[in-house]
């Protein structure tokens, strides 16, 4: 307490009084919580679309692998293992599985169709923008989900 005028009273250094009000702590986690409501969608929106392009490697991947084996075979194989792979193919990261079947009327010896799919604990499961990827032999790139036309 100050006992003389006003204009000569100090308040005391910052700290010296005890800290923070309840009201100044709640508008604090108020914001932050709003803050993290916003922002957190969008991050984990931006860490899936990343992790879409171990699906196109791994099909690109197994790709030129499949090519390899018509050059030396004159025939694709459904047989991952016979490219030197898993069989189904893990990515690296372990967030898409990676399958090849054959395709249109010739079957597996003329056309290979390949498809990597989530992995069942990925938070890849989530992605409903691009569910799966596909690649086949003529090169053409697929993927199901709400937004196909932006995943590749």
């Amino acid at each position: 307490m100050c006992i003389q005028p006003a204009a000569f009273c100090r308040r005391p250094a910052w700290g010296a009084e005890g800290g923070f009000t309840l009201i100044e702590v709640l508008i604090v986690v108020v914001i932050v919580g709003l803050l993290l409501t916003v922002a957190l969608p969008s991050y984990q929106g931006s860490l899936q679309k990343g992790r879409r392009s171990e699906a196109k490697a791994a099909l690109l991947e197994v790709a030129n692998r499949q090519e390899q084996y018509m050059l030396d075979r004159n025939t694709y194989t459904t047989d991952l293992t016979a490219l030197g792979l898993a069989n189904p193919y893990i990515t690296e990261e372990q967030h898409y599985s990676v399958t090849a079947a054959g395709c249109g009327a010739g079957g597996i010896a003329t056309c290979y169709l390949l498809t990597a799919t989530p992995r069942a604990g990925s938070p890849q499961i989530n992605d409903s923008r691009c569910t799966a990827f596909t690649l086949d032999s003529s090169g053409t790139k697929g993927a199901s989900g709400t937004a196909q036309n932006e995943c590749w």
